[in-house]
């Protein structure tokens, strides 16, 4: 009789278990949430390479565009006269290579 008794608690105790397990995942916070948060990381993950993969084209126009561009730059600020905040600009006057002819 004992035994029975044993083996009697023993599932019910294992059927309690069953059932609040399967409730706990059925739950809010179970498996259906679970599932849709594997889903939002593998699209957050598409996301994301996506986003690296646009960044390296760009780096790749950009570096395209700054090809040469330090002599292009200097050549035009010359040209304009222009200067950066932090920089000094010191303008001379070419002297004449021969001085003119006098008239009398």
């Amino acid at each position: 009789m004992k035994s029975f008794l044993t083996k009697f608690v023993g599932v019910i105790a294992v059927l309690i278990f069953a059932g609040y397990a399967f409730f706990t995942l059925q739950g809010p916070h179970g498996l259906p949430e679970l599932i849709q948060k594997r889903r939002l990381i593998r699209d957050y993950e598409k996301k994301n390479a996506d986003l690296a993969r646009q960044i390296e084209e760009e780096r790749a126009r950009i570096a395209r565009f700054n090809e040469g561009k330090p002599d292009q730059e200097l050549t035009i600020r010359e040209r304009l006269k222009l200067v950066k905040p932090d920089e000094k600009m010191f303008i001379l006057q070419d002297q004449p290579a021969t001085p003119p002819p006098h008239r009398q």
